[in-house]
């Protein structure tokens, strides 16, 4: 059967770097509430002018090289974004055309912080039936244009960044031990969306509006909605906690993520964070900490890997793949 393999990623944050300590002049926080309450020591922020697709865009041309392939190889882009450059187009196709790349298709996929697990599991499909050979899917974010910066609940916990990976039609056996994604779960309720969304739109205020959660809300669903997706993924293949060799969950709060991984029974050398150097990035999260795990030598080829996100909506899911 065909399988979808990850053959390269790459990753961009901007290089304004802001630290809990600057922090403490825009709001009343301090670096020692922040830290203890998210795990979360500094986020980078994008500047005036530099927006989802700069970062977007960066993040592309690192995966590609990565990969050892051209634009001209690709099939498809699809960028899972909350924060787009324009109502429309899609911010996918203006890094399409940065990229030179004029043939196929790109288009945004948004499911806020879930949209890269959402975008990575649709690529899967068009390439398991057929439709595409290789799909550029991106997670980018400049969630710091969304923020009251005079809501200390939310303003501290977001940063901005891009990270991409370049999947690739790959043969396999059909069984668990095939390289590529094995197994990917979504799910969504809108019943929940009081508690996580942007109180604007150009339907509904006309504006952009700003990000509105109810933390403790987000917090109480979020470890039952997590490990939901991830024992689908074990009941589907037959693996479970103790054959993982790596989890990389969405980089939310480091307590969400102690808590999950506790759940399942993940021990923590197993875990990848960087929430403390990045913040929340939304969908650009996961493809973030991956590839610094991958960059730094954590995740080899051959990996068995757990990628989980809940966002917005809410939405959640997981993918379990072989690297």
């Amino acid at each position: 059967m065909i399988r979808s393999a990850i053959i390269g990623c790459g990753s961009y944050t901007p290089e304004n770097i802001v630290k809990n300590s600057d922090l403490e002049g825009v709001v009343e926080t301090s670096d020692e509430w922040i830290v203890q309450r998210t795990g979360i020591r500094q986020r980078h922020i994008a500047v005036e002018g530099e927006t989802t697709a700069d970062l977007g865009e960066k993040a592309a041309r690192a995966a590609l090289i990565h990969a050892g392939i051209t634009p001209d190889d690709l099939d498809m882009i699809i960028l899972a974004t909350s924060t787009p450059n324009n109502t429309f187009p899609a911010t996918s196709v203006e890094i399409q055309h940065r990229l030179g790349m004029s043939h196929g298709a790109a288009f945004d996929s948004q499911a806020v912080c879930s949209g890269f697990v959402f975008a990575l599991t649709t690529a899967d499909q068009y390439i398991r039936t057929g439709f595409a050979k290789r799909i550029l899917v991106i997670g980018a974010e400049t969630f710091s244009r969304i923020l009251d910066w005079n809501d200390r609940t939310t303003c501290v916990l977001f940063g901005d960044g891009a990270g991409a990976v370049v999947l690739e039609a790959v043969e396999g056996e059909g069984a668990p031990t095939d390289r590529g994604i094995l197994t990917a779960h979504l799910r969504s309720d809108g019943s929940h969306k009081q508690k996580l969304y942007v109180d604007g739109g150009p339907s509904s205020t006309k504006t952009v509006g700003f990000l509105r959660m109810e933390g403790r809300e987000v917090f109480r669903h979020a470890v039952g909605m997590i490990t939901d997706v991830i024992e689908a993924a074990y009941a589907a293949t037959g693996y479970g906690s103790e054959d993982l060799d790596w989890f990389v969950p969405h980089q939310a709060n480091k307590r969400i993520i102690d808590a999950s991984a506790k759940k399942l029974g993940i021990p923590p050398e197993k875990v990848v964070i960087t929430v403390d150097h990045h913040g929340n990035t939304s969908a650009a999260s996961i493809p973030l900490a991956f590839c610094e795990a991958v960059t730094d030598g954590r995740i080899k080829k051959g990996d068995l890997v757990l990628f989980e996100a809940m966002g917005g909506g809410f939405t959640w899911g997981s993918v379990l793949f072989r690297y």
